[in-house]
């Protein structure tokens, strides 16, 4: 029954963190953006989502105002490395470390409990009589198909065209008279967008806010990507979709697996870099298995 219950619980967080996974994805692999205010925008969402929600606001309305705030974050890292010229990493790093002063402002205090408050899950969990797992599972596959959806729709555009055109190749975009500088704002708009609505989610099922809870996130992101990249394969725009949601489920279910087995939370983060570094390595070490 425990065994049951932490795999519904991982698929469950897997399928909120999955909206994460796409933006991660939408700068890691089709922008070619090292994006580190994923981290910062992760907390921004949560911290947003929950103060609005204990001065009254419902939760729906919360979500989007925390969708606008992330993608908000990423402008202005856009900002920083389009117009200032700062390196992308660097750029990131900016936004993400200001960002925590920024949550500690909008909370008031280190975190937020929404304890005996409605959230997204306990207003479907009462329409639909069911526990907040299943709500959040209903909600988290919802909203992936949704974005799913918009993505594949927005990338079949002339501007989402143009978008990835900026992350494969910028000069021969640039010769077609795209400004790429918009291209890589807009870009980071959409990604950090997605994070903090993730994030707001996630604050929404855990209860709670804090202003640390985004700590780790781009590494979170990373691995699902990967994970679904090398496990579900790539070979459509459509396909690679569903890896990364397919990719943020297994991750979970790994991690609620090795926790199930006695691992000590503690070592959760340096389990996760070597499961990134693995993954990552995994394409080297099957081209040279093959090349033997």
């Amino acid at each position: 029954m425990g065994t049951l219950l932490a795999l519904e619980g991982a698929v469950a967080q897997g399928l909120l963190y999955a909206i994460m996974t796409l933006g991660v994805y939408i700068t890691y692999k089709l922008l070619d953006f090292a994006d580190l205010t994923v981290d910062g925008s992760f907390a921004l969402g949560g911290c947003v989502s929950a103060i609005l929600i204990t001065v009254g606001l419902d939760p729906f309305t919360s979500l989007l105002i925390a969708t606008l705030a992330g993608m908000a974050s990423g402008v202005i890292t856009g900002f920083f490395n389009t117009v200032f010229k700062i390196p992308p990493i660097l750029s990131g790093i900016l936004t993400m470390l200001a960002l925590y002063s920024i949550n500690l402002h909008i909370m008031g205090k280190a975190n937020v409990s929404l304890l005996r408050m409605d959230t997204i899950y306990t207003i479907i969990g009462s329409v639909l009589h069911t526990a907040n797992m299943w709500s959040a599972a209903i909600v988290g596959i919802i909203v992936a198909v949704v974005v799913c959806l918009l993505l594949f729709w927005f990338f079949g555009t002339e501007i989402g065209t143009a978008l990835r055109a900026t992350g494969v190749n910028p000069q021969m975009i640039r010769a077609q008279g795209v400004n790429t500088d918009n291209m890589i704002v807009l870009g980071l708009l959409i990604s950090n967008g997605f994070v903090g609505m993730s994030g707001a989610l996630i604050g929404q099922f855990q209860g709670f806010a804090d202003v640390g809870m985004g700590i780790g996130t781009i590494v979170i992101g990373l691995a699902s990507v990967i994970i679904g990249e090398v496990v579900f394969g790539t070979k459509s725009f459509v396909r690679s979709l569903i890896a990364v949601v397919l990719g943020s489920i297994v991750y979970r279910i790994v991690i609620a697996a090795v926790l199930y087995m006695g691992m000590p939370p503690n070592d959760l983060k340096l389990f996760t870099a070597i499961l990134v570094a693995i993954a990552l390595s995994l394409p080297t070490l099957k081209a040279k298995w093959l090349a033997r």
